[in-house]
């Protein structure tokens, strides 16, 4: 079963957020990959034009600087990856900026940590920002702050290749519709007894879909399909639908947003 009855809905949704994962613009080599982002662009642009509110959430920061200084593969220690965060973080926006100005958009940079989601005044001034700039016309793009926040780095207070911090944000802006774009088309079952198969949609993410995770790769993302679920998990119960699917598949948002059978859905649950 597609569960095409339950994607009729998400074309009807107005704020959505997406989330990008480093696999999604990054090549093997570590290097940013233009065309990639030039197409994200060109759907977020196009999904902006057609009435939707829309909040991107990027990584890619980290491999941008580790392009830039020459570096094949992702540091371990914490100021190394500062480093390559603050070397990397404006060429990052530099080539969004560059990419959504050819589509006659503006963006706006929001660089978040674990602290602006515990501080009132903080998230009040976060989701006051926010709704400014979605009231100008202006495309958010969120990532973590990983140059002052040491912590964001550290394994167990890491946001997960930023999945965390789009469930965050969701959250906060209630948005209704996650979309977690990966280098994989959706959960699959990937447990002994299962066949591999993309798995359409969730009713309910239960102990037995944790099971079906296989542990994240090693390299430029520091997330994973377990780090995906948690978030997916957090936001159905918050009342907001969620997708996962592979962000270099062309067109994959374009066809989330018609109601296609893409990626795993996983329903929101009732308020």
């Amino acid at each position: 079963m597609t569960g095409r009855k339950y994607r009729s809905a998400v074309p009807e949704s107005r704020r959505i957020v997406v989330k990008i994962g480093s696999r999604v613009i990054v090549q093997e080599s570590g290097r940013p990959d233009p065309p990639q982002m030039q197409q994200l662009v060109a759907e977020v642009a196009a999904a902006r034009r057609a009435g939707y509110e829309v909040v991107m959430v990027s990584s890619g920061a980290i491999a941008a600087g580790m392009e830039a200084l020459g570096l094949s593969q992702r540091p371990k220690v914490v100021p190394d990856l500062q480093m390559c965060a603050a070397v990397g973080q404006g060429r990052l926006m530099s080539r969004y900026s560059d990419l959504f100005e050819k589509e006659n958009l503006l963006v706006g940079q929001l660089l978040l940590t674990h602290d602006d989601f515990r501080r009132k005044v903080n998230l009040t001034n976060l989701r006051c920002a926010m709704e400014h700039l979605l009231r100008a016309g202006v495309v958010p793009i969120v990532n973590e702050n990983d140059v002052v926040a040491d912590e964001e780095l550290r394994a167990h207070m890491s946001f997960g290749d930023n999945d965390q911090l789009a469930s965050l944000v969701t959250r906060q802006m209630r948005a209704d519709l996650l979309v977690l774009l990966s280098s994989t088309d959706g959960l699959r079952d990937m447990r002994p007894e299962g066949d591999g198969q993309r798995i359409p949609y969730v009713e309910s993410i239960t102990e037995e879909i944790h099971r079906m995770v296989t542990p994240p790769e090693e390299g430029l993302s520091k997330g994973g399909m377990d780090s995906k679920l948690v978030a997916a998990k957090d936001c159905t119960h918050a009342g907001c639908t969620v997708i996962i699917a592979n962000g270099r598949q062309p067109d994959v948002l374009t066809d989330i947003l018609r109601g296609e059978d893409v990626g795993t859905l996983f329903l929101a649950s009732p308020i």
